[in-house]
């Protein structure tokens, strides 16, 4: 036979889209349409049906930048069209190659029925099935102007991402508004042609069954009457039938498709654009459940639900139904999709806490699993988190993302910190936004790395970030895929059906241990700095006024202890923790709000807690300290004296004349106080630091060195930092001043300025206070650069095999060398509030208040010595998608900590990052609580969410190793349970003497549950 494939393949793609896709439509009219632009942002429907409408032309530009254009359409169905299929077809002038960022449009009934959506892949709106023929139709559609952002493949920067400076041209052109047959055998027939031709192409040449599907096409495409295709069409399905019916082979791969729709909370639109984007996706969700009796949605971040139950209750009432049905599946259990590194320990419990509640609340579902697609990276206390908030499952597909290295499993058991293990997916189809393409279905099983252990794989299907989610077109095509011969199988369930199949099948599964850590995207670290310093001072601040809301509620009869604007401060938190808010990669518009809501977050938790001190009664001036840490440490009062303070942990003591142990003194450019010395070269840097204590020089060379280097990226801009961007800098070592600005016995310091570049300046304020071996570097830096990055660096002289950063509930400790590809592609790293290096008998830490991204570095000197080097991040200056990202003023303090143990640096962390507050008060109560026991540390303290009236305590061990201890309480104890993170009981803990005796395992999350007497 001869070889006729490449004429079949062309004739079969021409027929295909040139004369079937054209025919899906039978015979279209037009709608009669109407305008009416809104001013300034979104309005009710109300407003917009009483509006003064005027007529509108296919053709018409129309859309500025953010807008929002209601268009009125009237038509009626012909009369001859009886018995017919009729659908709204309409296209705003959809542009671009993705189906979301950009137009879509809510269509409405006159009463304000919200029926679904219009987007650029989801085109139609019902109309009757049969029709009857006369129908009236009258449309009111709101129509959403959002502009392209990332148009030009990431190549040029936009105004576009800001309604303040992306001025008003119109960017779309209105092609079309019909009511159109819709040819249902034609359409049928659109979709077995894709489906067949599709995967003849993804077989290999040599496969028999290629052929068999290339000559059944040919054939039948002889049937296809191009001057009838709807009367030919049936004729043309029919002969297709046998290479459709052909069985899967029995050990074909089975992928389980889920409808999906990831819509980012914001990224490329602001806050109030998702609020309309999730009504339209979920719109159209709805009426395809209504279509489909075996579509199954799965739907996370319960934010995101609130919203369309607060704006769209017709929506949401149909969500709710859809659940009931068992078509809609709440997973995830999170407030948001957070990112997966940035957010602290407490606020990554918090998001299970309000997500899972929301579910159990609204739907009567706890959920099972963890659903984080699209984060970049994943931390290693994710597993215990996971698994103490009630999951028994994790999901992500990001990490195939790498740059460098092949992740080797896509099912294993994924082992945090702590031990704990959670069985972890990852779909080899490599996306969330699947359509079961024939490329996508080979890929998946050429992908799948658990060949010969397991068969199965999930795939999330629909289009996202408001593409209007799974469409009709991909339902058939999983049908089509269910048992076909040549392909994976595909059938549509549950994410919990499909988690427990795999674990059933493949109970073995390979184990990944530590951090899931993503080889691209590291920039989000550092990127939009205001707004992540926000995400910083909030956890801290929500810490402080829970833990003295609590005192209060405890000792002061008339207090009530506010649940309700803690509830509602704790989730704006959250939502802004979201995994395109929290690591900078949006739209100016994003952040330029975000950091306007930290503002607001902050002044109403500094107003909580003065309110609830304030409550203790009036008396002298005392220090409060909310760290889990006793503290002796200098305290500024009202007037800005420093007063030497010793505080216990989570208590108060008066600002009394404390002697320290030793005054500091300031000779020229050197800070003594007895634990440390500290030279400040005429360059600004430190040229010197003694460690007094163990006798030794600490640096290996001039420290809190300021390096700009070049960076820009082969692609995403706020999102990557590439390898390169080492290669190019410059040295900050013209000081324009360095001088000496406080000479106390409690504190001296020295302050550097220096000016370089586009006019960026920054000022440094080198601190050492009595008492403290801690350097503090408070920092001001007004930022004009673009296309750069500015780290601080702290050459240390240890030889430290691995380097240790905090992250949530503990830290994780990372190789300094670099043996492996796998070592070498993390050369920018994340972590919390500290980062510690080390040899034995001695260690160093670098502490921060709001800092995230770093690297560490190693070299061998000539003299055989080892210099590990500890560089922060500080700011960045990407273009796209934000041009102004990190410009003007940003303040921050970051601090070496010379002799440190992790435990020192533990301790340091809390200090920095949650200052003593200075405040009139009576003499205050005990502690609520006081952790005893090295290692044992309190994270949170409150009143149970219930009302009971129950303190919990969440506590962790965070060196690391083995604690036994003690929790002992400032009231009487009448009772102790453990319990989950949503604070179910799961036992009675065990009470010694009036005392919770605590047990950790390395780094254990435990949540106690504390019963008043």
């Amino acid at each position: 036979m001869h070889d006729e494939s490449r004429r079949i393949e062309e004739r079969v793609q021409r027929l295909h889209d040139q004369r079937i896709k054209t025919a899906v439509y039978a015979a279209t009219v037009p709608f009669e349409v109407e305008a009416w632009q809104a001013p300034g942002e979104p309005v009710p429907f109300e407003e917009a049906a009483a509006a003064s409408y005027e007529p509108f032309s296919m053709g018409t530009p129309w859309g500025p930048p953010w807008g929002t254009t209601w268009f009125r359409m009237r038509g009626q169905v012909p009369a001859e069209w009886a018995g017919r299929r009729v659908e709204a077809v309409i296209d705003l002038g959809f542009t671009g190659d993705w189906p979301g960022n950009q137009a879509e449009a809510l269509v409405h009934l006159t009463d304000g029925t919200p029926l679904k959506a219009v987007n650029p892949l989801n085109q139609y709106v019902a109309i009757a099935n049969p029709a009857q023929g006369g129908e009236s139709v009258d449309y009111l559609v709101e129509a959403a102007s959002n502009p392209d952002i990332l148009a030009d493949n990431f190549s040029k920067t936009t105004p576009l991402g800001d309604k303040l400076t992306a001025g008003d041209k119109p960017l779309y052109t209105f092609r079309a508004a019909d009511i159109a047959i819709l040819d249902e055998e034609v359409w049928h027939l659109d979709l077995d042609v894709q489906v067949l031709r599709e995967l003849m192409l993804e077989l290999g040449e040599h496969d028999p069954r290629r052929h068999e599907i290339a000559h059944a096409l040919d054939r039948a495409m002889d049937l296809l009457d191009l001057d009838d295709v709807s009367g030919s069409a049936a004729v043309v399905r029919e002969a297709l039938k046998p290479v459709l019916s052909r069985p899967a082979h029995a050990s074909a791969h089975t992928i389980s498709g889920v409808g999906h729709a990831h819509i980012d909370s914001a990224w490329l639109w602001p806050i109030r654009e998702t609020k309309r984007k999730t009504s339209r996706t979920f719109s159209n969700v709805t009426s395809l459940a209504d279509e489909y009796d075996d579509f199954i949605f799965a739907c996370s971040q319960a934010q995101q639900y609130e919203w369309v139950r607060d704006n769209y209750p017709k929506v949401w009432a149909r969500i709710q139904e859809s659940v009931k049905n068992g078509q809609w599946a709440p997973v995830g259990g999170m407030w948001v999709e957070s990112d997966g590194n940035l957010p602290g320990g407490e606020a990554v419990a918090r998001q299970f806490v309000h997500g899972k509640r929301f579910f159990m609340d609204h739907f009567g579902i706890e959920t099972k699993g963890v659903w984080l697609p699209d984060s970049f990276g994943y931390n290693a206390a994710y597993p215990q988190i996971a698994k103490l908030a009630g999951n028994e499952w994790f999901l992500t597909q990001k990490i195939s993302w790498n740059q460098t290295n092949r992740f080797p499993h896509h099912t294993f058991w994924w082992e945090g910190i702590d031990g704990t293990r959670i069985f972890t997916h990852f779909p080899p189809v490599d996306t969330y936004n699947a359509r079961f393409s024939g490329e996508e279905m080979s890929r998946a099983v050429r992908n799948y790395s658990e060949k010969g252990g397991a068969s199965r794989s999930l795939a999330p299907f629909g289009w996202g970030d408001g593409g209007g989610g799974p469409t009709r077109e991909i339902m058939e095509r999983a049908r089509r895929l269910a048992d076909l011969e040549g392909s994976a199988k595909v059938v549509v369930e549950h994410p919990d059906e499909f988690f427990a199949k795999a674990r059933e099948e493949y109970p073995d599964a390979p184990v990944w241990v530590g951090e899931l850590y993503l080889e691209l995207h590291r920039a989000t670290y550092t990127s939009q700095a205001r707004t992540k310093q926000g995400n910083r001072r909030s956890e801290h601040l929500l810490r402080e006024a829970e833990l003295w809301a609590t005192t209060a509620a405890l000792h002061a009869p008339d207090y009530s202890y506010p649940y309700e604007k803690l509830d509602r401060l704790w989730k704006t938190v959250l939502l802004h923790q979201f995994h395109d808010i929290l690591p900078g990669s949006s739209i100016a518009w994003v952040h330029r709000e975000a950091e306007a809501e930290y503002a607001r977050v902050a002044r109403e938790l500094h107003a909580l807690t003065a309110e609830a001190v304030a409550a203790l009664g009036t008396g002298e001036p005392r220090a409060f300290n909310t760290s889990p840490y006793d503290r002796a440490e200098v305290v500024r009062t009202g007037d800005g004296t420093p007063v030497f303070v010793e505080v216990p942990a989570s208590g108060s003591a008066p600002l009394a004349d404390t002697a320290p142990p030793q005054p500091v003194t300031v000779d020229g450019l050197v800070l003594d106080n007895g634990l440390v010395r500290v030279e400040v070269a005429e360059d600004g840097t430190l040229s010197s630091v003694r460690d007094l204590r163990a006798g030794r020089e600490v640096l290996a060379e001039p420290g809190n060195l300021l390096r700009l280097h070049t960076d820009l990226p082969n692609y995403w801009d706020a999102w990557d930092i590439d390898k390169h961007y080492k290669n190019r800098y410059t040295d900050l070592l013209d000081a324009s001043s360095v001088t000496v600005v406080e000479q106390d016995p409690l504190v001296g310091a020295i302050r550097v300025e220096r000016s370089f570049g586009k006019g960026s300046t920054i000022t440094q304020t080198i601190s050492v206070r009595a008492g403290s071996p801690r350097i503090d570097i408070e920092t001001d830096i007004d930022w004009h650069e673009t296309e750069k990055i500015l780290k601080a660096a702290f050459p240390v002289d240890i030889r430290a095999p691995h380097s240790s950063a905090e992250i949530q509930f503990g830290h994780i400790q990372r190789p300094t060398h670099t043996n492996t590809s796998w070592e070498s592609a993390r050369f920018e790293v994340s972590g919390h509030r500290w980062v510690h290096l080390a040899e034995p008998g001695y260690g160093v830490a670098v502490i921060n208040d709001s800092t995230y991204g770093h690297d560490v570095s190693r070299t061998v000197r000539e003299d055989g010595g080892t210099t590990t080097t500890v560089r922060l991040s500080l700011v960045r200056a990407p273009r796209i998608p934000d041009p102004e990202a990190d410009q003007g003023r940003h303040r921050f303090t970051y601090a070496l900590l010379p002799g440190a143990t992790v435990e020192d640096a533990v301790a340091e962390g809390y200090s920095l990052n949650l200052p003593l507050r200075v405040a009139d008060a009576a003499g205050a109560p005990e502690p609520v609580v006081s952790a005893v026991g090295e290692g044992v540390t309190v994270e949170a303290v409150k009143l149970a969410d219930d009302a009971s009236g129950d303190v919990v305590v969440r506590l962790y061990e965070s060196r690391g190793g083995r604690a036994t201890g003690t929790l002992r309480t400032g009231f009487p104890l009448a009772g102790a349970q453990i319990t989950d993170l949503l604070e179910r009981p799961l036992q009675d803990a065990e009470i010694t003497e009036g005392a919770v005796a605590v047990a950790l395992r390395p780094f254990q999350i435990l949540t106690l549950r504390l019963r008043r007497g």
